[in-house]
């Protein structure tokens, strides 16, 4: 593995342990509040920097199975993200999340748990 595509997968679990703090906070907790933002938005500009430094060190190209559920998993996190800071700013701190926003950020996280692990399968068949 090239030092690019390496720092690419030492940030991804950066990434995956803040996403997965925010995540597992809102789903616990039930509440928006701006500790669970921190550390969602962190989350989602550390997956696009790991994103980006992958694509560039990697040989492959970026239009792979892979490919394609790791930039629809980032695409639903951005989402997910905007729709947060959306109730966030309108109704302000310690919100109650609305439940089918709660199912949309477990559904994506769930989906970016797949995509990271099958980056990680990826890497070990190689």
């Amino acid at each position: 593995m090239n030092p690019t595509s390496l720092a690419g997968a030492f940030v991804i679990t950066f990434s995956l342990l803040s996403y997965g703090i925010g995540s597992i906070s809102l789903q616990r907790f039930k509440v928006v509040s701006s500790h669970v933002l921190v550390f969602l938005t962190i989350g989602v500009v550390l997956d696009v920097v790991a994103a980006t430094l992958m694509i560039i060190g990697s040989a492959h190209t970026p239009f792979s199975l892979h490919g394609f559920i790791g930039l629809s998993a980032i695409a639903v996190m951005i989402a997910d993200v905007i729709l947060l800071w959306r109730v966030f700013n309108k109704y302000g701190s310690d919100t109650t999340v609305p439940k089918p926003l709660l199912l949309y950020s477990k559904l994506a996280y769930l989906w970016w748990i797949i995509a990271y692990l099958t980056g990680s399968v990826l890497v070990i068949w190689r």
